[in-house]
């Protein structure tokens, strides 16, 4: 979740993304008064947070929703993965750019523009935040059952239940069937997939990122320091039987029975090694245009791949009916 605060940082993330340069640390403290005991001084003498610590990145999250977002509720338990909100927003952005591109560059705006978000888990990210700048409509599925109750207090607190849905996925094994109905119609699909091939994987991950993290800022040595087995993150959010690609493949292969009901389908792609067999997925599965968006967060690199069954022309006329279409 760490970003470089270095002011001369080039400015990377997408440019509607509200978490440009530094964070103001005063002000997020001042919402959320519970970040205040891990803010911590860096070997440069500036004022960071204790990225290493999961309560720290919980309650900067907190901080960020409510002070940029106006989302006034968000607790997830600390067993539950706590996503970087800078870097979900910029695959919110990017998406609205993806459909913008069908529509002469005019982004889609307000309740009518449904978005489905696959695993959208107990922190219900995606639909907080693409609701908060777009007026999206959401719909969110999950296998875990007590994650999507966590995400419905959070929107039910927040009183979004208008504006987003939840719904458990009942089928085992499935992604796409069992939560997307016959009357459903969606611009987009988004999802931020299990990295990780193995319990084990992700917790080496983990114990790497979580050492990488302490050493950047002042503090007790890292030897003293406790460190977790998990940044954040429960078996399904982290990690999959065989990973990533894996899962993005089931992804492409259950898409094909949806290609008329949704336009845009997308996931995070962490590895960039795993796009040239995606690719090669995608072609095998009949796609007819495929997109790679490159998104940055200070030195992390990332990318979301998106794809879809319909061409330009028949894009472009879906938007023309997309309030009848999307019920």
């Amino acid at each position: 979740m760490s970003r470089s605060q270095s002011p001369t940082e080039p400015q990377l993330m997408h440019p509607r993304n509200r978490h440009q340069g530094r964070y103001d640390l005063k002000r997020l403290s001042r919402v959320t008064p519970a970040l205040q005991p891990f803010l911590v001084r860096t070997p440069a003498g500036d004022t960071s947070v204790d990225f290493s610590n999961p309560r720290a990145v919980r309650f900067l999250n907190q901080a960020l929703l409510k002070a940029d977002y106006g989302i006034q509720h968000w607790e997830i338990p600390e067993s539950y993965l706590c996503p970087p909100v800078p870097g979900r927003a910029d695959y919110v952005h990017g998406l609205a750019d993806l459909l913008a591109g069908d529509r002469d560059g005019d982004i889609p705006r307000g309740d009518d523009v449904r978005l489905f978000d696959l695993g959208t888990g107990a922190n219900v990210i995606y639909p907080l935040l693409g609701h908060t700048e777009y007026g999206w409509h959401f719909v969110g599925s999950d296998i875990d059952e007590t994650a999507l109750r966590i995400a419905d207090s959070i929107v039910r607190a927040n009183q979004l239940g208008s504006a987003i849905e939840v719904r458990p996925q009942t089928l085992r094994g499935h992604l796409f069937h069992g939560v997307l109905r016959p009357g459903d119609r969606y611009a987009a699909t988004l999802c931020n997939p299990p990295f990780h091939a193995s319990a084990a994987e992700a917790n080496r991950s983990g114990r790497d990122k979580r050492r990488n993290l302490a050493a950047r800022s002042d503090g007790p040595p890292r030897a003293s320091r406790k460190l977790p087995l998990n940044f954040s993150g429960r078996d399904g959010e982290l990690w999959c039987q065989g990973g990533e690609a894996r899962f993005v493949r089931k992804m492409i292969r259950e898409s094909v029975d949806f290609g008329s009901q949704v336009l845009w389908f997308s996931s995070l792609i962490s590895k960039s090694a795993h796009l040239p067999g995606l690719r090669a997925e995608l072609r095998k599965a009949g796609a007819v245009d495929v997109r790679e968006v490159a998104m940055a967060q200070g030195n992390k690199q990332s990318r979301f791949l998106a794809w879809s069954f319909q061409g330009n022309d028949a894009r472009r006329g879906w938007w023309l009916h997309a309030p009848d279409r999307q019920s």
